[in-house]
């Protein structure tokens, strides 16, 4: 039985594998089709294919886009096909991240949908020989003057042609709520059979005819080693070892790169073990974690460094003159792997005259100048063939790996499939960055707060892959908002200054990298910290103060559809979050609820969440067992419910994650941990019982990736420090941590 499984999933795979079908999308259909947008087509049998731009890594992203489209077009869903589509400038910008997907794509796809059925209906009605007016659409049947016709009938007979510009578009009337019938009700998601039935195609999958094998050897930094020299002599021991390869790289993407060329990867595998490369070091390669963070504070220290945000910056200095007590803390995290299952990989090779990049990736649009700058040519010379991701969570917004695969492939004239090993995979990683934070807070002698500053330190990441879309802060500074969003919160605090600071010995170091949550995970882990301590300076119940300071006033009552209703939606879940998890009520010795609080992902994109954290603490042995989360999610419309609860159960864990057993450490300019012996993501067995709850609303849709990942290692925290009375302020929280606080505190 085993056998045969084995040989049938292999059939499997290999007949998804056909080249003319990246990522195992479905061939083109033959006959009429009716496109009235570049997004979807519809043809004979009214089958409806969706074209995906989002990466797909788990999330199921094209059935929750393709829901949108469907709702407004009218179709039955069983009708609905999605196809994840490769890089053409017709698709605009390319990018899966940031929780941005549904947000970005509601607008598009529902204008697109209604497009159809408006054509539709006129069509229909032609067809018919009746007046369009009063027409109606419903499940891929056009109703109109007492007669009906399927959309499919209505392709078949070419009585549709109408096409739309994106003016007209943008005018077009869509449905109410009140009659959608796909958004926010259960449906089957349209990707689950290719993912358990073996037809799914990751591109670690990826093959072609003749193609060689490549490993890299990886030079002793990220950036500025040189190759001395090469020694192959025992890697000719090999069967199937072809070369060794050094990578000349224009876009200087990977220096110092080697890549051990053969005819199979095992051979690869074994060869790269007995190549020999000496190189000279570049940057950082004497660098720890303790100097990283210590640079942080010491750029803390200095007022004039960094940026200062628009929307947060106001002169406090008044404020903490006249203020009756000040508190001020500091708060740091660890450096952050990614870790995704599938390793970084790519093919690459030139077919008529264009190089294929074939390969899992989350920002097309982002790599695309990088490999013509590599390549020495053009980038509509160049296509991206679309496939599975075995998880992103970031680090495939960063294409680097294409680079040397395409240089590779150039150099060598033929197919080279790159493929890292785990332990490759780590040390190329794009890192969250260790970070610092000082958070300041001044009151007055009646339980006001006055003022507060957030100083926020780390290395950053769109500085080292996208400069060109930091924007400049009112001090005329550029920074990356990406490494700083969550500290420009919704709470009223009188005077409040938010200041971004770049540890440029991090960026010289490594290359920092978007990581599930990306800043919200380490600057909400300061907020919510401090406003937990902040309740506990003022003697005063940590959920009450948040409820106080979440007036939605002045610049925090929200301004345009996808904020509307401000820090007063923020205080909402905050309340059914408390409620929901017994805010309260009795709990037995050494165990607490922790409260924390986001609005997720940035500002103008709000998704207000709240989590609660029952936690029980070891006095013993310092061990901290999360018992449950309790999370509140208002994210206006829903879309998908099983994908929205699917998003919001992983973000959470991955918090939990980080907050109690996810960390590594920079030693000699690289990460310590290279496998997971050593690097201990969350194990099932610590897996606590989680309670999602979601705000019903019509309101815009917004992202689910990511905020609660934001708010599960504050609420842990401050639970803590409820059950046994200490204060952790690094993330990972360890049990040795938490014994020496318990030492201390007695």
């Amino acid at each position: 039985t085993g056998a045969g499984l084995a040989f049938g999933f292999s059939a499997l795979v290999e007949a998804a594998m056909d080249p003319a079908t990246p990522g195992g999308a479905p061939m083109a259909k033959t006959g009429p089709q009716f496109e009235p947008t570049l997004w979807f087509a519809i043809d004979g049998e009214g089958v409806v294919t969706v074209n995906i731009i989002r990466a797909e890594m788990g999330q199921h992203v094209g059935t929750a886009l393709a829901r949108i489209l469907a709702d407004e077009l009218d179709v039955a869903w069983d009708k609905v096909r999605i196809v994840h589509v490769d890089t053409d400038p017709k698709w605009g910008l390319m990018v899966t991240g940031g929780s941005w997907s549904v947000w970005q794509t509601f607008p598009i796809f529902s204008q697109a949908g209604a497009a159809g059925r408006i054509a539709l209906v006129e069509a229909g009605a032609k067809l018919l020989g009746v007046s369009p007016a009063g027409g109606t659409a419903r499940g891929g049947v056009v109703h109109v003057g007492g007669r009906s016709i399927s959309y499919g009938d209505i392709v078949k007979r070419g009585g549709v042609a109408r096409q739309f510009t994106p003016d007209e578009l943008a005018k077009l009337p869509i449905k109410p709520a009140t009659e959608r019938k796909l958004i926010g009700k259960p449906g089957k998601a349209l990707d689950i059979a290719a993912k358990t039935n073996g037809t799914a195609v990751y591109g670690i999958d990826a093959k072609v005819p003749g193609m060689v094998f490549a490993r890299p050897k990886l030079p002793p930094t990220r950036h500025g080693a040189k190759v001395l020299s090469v020694d192959d002599g025992a890697a000719k021991k090999i069967k199937g070892y072809l070369r060794c390869l050094t990578i000349e790289d224009p876009s200087d993407t990977v220096p110092g790169w080697v890549l051990v060329i053969a005819e199979s990867y095992p051979a690869a595998l074994r060869a790269s073990e007995l190549v020999k490369v000496s190189w000279t070091a570049g940057p950082g390669a004497t660098v720890s974690e303790k100097d990283l963070q210590d640079h942080a504070a010491s750029l803390i220290a200095k007022p004039d460094v960094g940026a200062l945000l628009d929307t947060k910056t106001a002169d406090t200095a008044p404020a903490f003159k006249a203020a009756k007590s000040v508190l001020e803390q500091t708060y740091t995290a660890a450096t952050v792997l990614h870790f995704q299952l599938e390793p970084l990989n790519a093919l690459a090779f030139e077919r008529d005259g264009v190089m294929e990049i074939h390969t899992g990736n989350q920002w097309q649009s982002l790599i695309l100048p990088t490999l013509a700058k590599a390549l020495g040519r053009p980038e509509t010379k160049i296509v991206m063939r679309t496939y599975m991701l075995g998880g992103g969570f970031g680090r495939r917004l960063n294409g680097d790996y294409a680079v040397p695969a395409a240089l590779a492939a150039k150099a060598l004239g033929r197919p080279v499939k790159l493929v890292l090993t785990r332990e490759d995979d780590v040390r190329f990683d794009s890192v969250r960055s260790p970070s610092v934070q000082t958070v300041r807070m001044a009151f007055d002698g009646a339980g006001n707060i006055l003022a507060q500053e957030h100083h926020a330190a780390a290395g950053w990441p769109t500085l080292a892959n996208a400069p060109a879309l930091m924007p400049k802060g009112k001090n005329g500074v550029a920074y990356d908002p990406f490494a700083v969003s969550g500290a420009d919160h919704w709470y009223e605090v009188g005077a409040h200054k938010v200041r971004a600071i770049n540890n440029d010995l991090a960026n010289e170091t490594f290359r920092p990298g978007w990581l599930r949550s990306v800043g919200p995970g380490w600057t909400n882990w300061a907020g919510e910290s401090f406003i937990d301590e902040a309740a506990h300076h003022l003697k005063t119940d940590p959920v009450a103060l948040r409820l106080k300071l979440l007036t939605g006033a002045g610049a925090n009552a929200g301004g345009d559809a996808s904020t509307k209703g401000g820090a007063k939606r923020q205080a909402e879940v905050v309340r059914r979050a408390a409620e929901a998890a017994g805010w309260g009520q009795p709990l037995p010795k050494d165990t607490a609820l922790g409260l924390a609080t986001s609005f997720g992902q940035e500002r103008d994109m709000p998704t207000w969440v709240a989590c609660v954290a029952k936690v029980h603490v070891n006095r013993a042995n310092g061990v901290v067992t999360v018992q449950k989360l309790t999370l509140v999610t208002d994210a206006g419309t829903i879309v998908d419910p099983d994908g929205a609860r699917a998003q919001t159960e992983g973000a959470a864990l991955w918090g939990l994650s980080m907050a109690l057993h996810e960390g590594t450490a920079f030693v000699n300019g690289e990460v310590k941990d290279l496998n997971l012996d050593t690097y201990t993501p969350l194990r099932i067995s610590d897996t606590p019982e989680l309670d999602i709850r979601f705000v019903d609303s019509v309101e815009v849709p917004v992202g689910l990736g990511e905020p609660a990942t934001t708010v599960v290692a504050p609420a842990i925290a401050n639970a803590i420090f409820r059950a046994v009375g200490v204060r952790l302020r690094h993330i990972p929280i360890s049990s040795a941590a938490v014994m020496d606080a318990l030492s201390a505190k007695a």
